[in-house]
């Protein structure tokens, strides 16, 4: 079974990068998930679809995934750019967009 190690995303809320610094260890899923007829419920019969495993650096969990034989991909992600902003640039007189209230 094969895992994929990754940085962890950052959250849908405002500005939040606080557990944006862990690497995670996820296996891809061997089997596909099923509906119930019944209830309607999706389930799955992979175990170790629920195990997710958090690593301080990238080294890590490289090294756990090789030392108990995980074949793994490795996903690194594009480095963020930060746009420096300020309140007062709203009202600037070289602005590059209209005002659009």
């Amino acid at each position: 079974m094969r895992a994929r190690i990754f940085l962890s995303p950052k959250s849908a809320m405002p500005s939040g990068t606080a557990s944006t610094h862990r690497w995670i260890l996820e296996y891809e899923p061997e089997t596909a998930k099923f509906s119930d007829p019944l209830m309607g419920w999706t389930g799955s019969d992979d175990m170790r679809g629920q195990i997710r495993l958090s690593f301080e650096t990238r080294e890590a969990a490289l090294a756990y995934a090789e030392s108990q034989a995980i074949p793994y991909d490795l996903l690194i992600p594009p480095p963020r750019l930060k746009k420096p902003k300020a309140y007062a640039d709203n009202f600037r007189a070289d602005r590059k967009e209209n005002w659009t209230h």
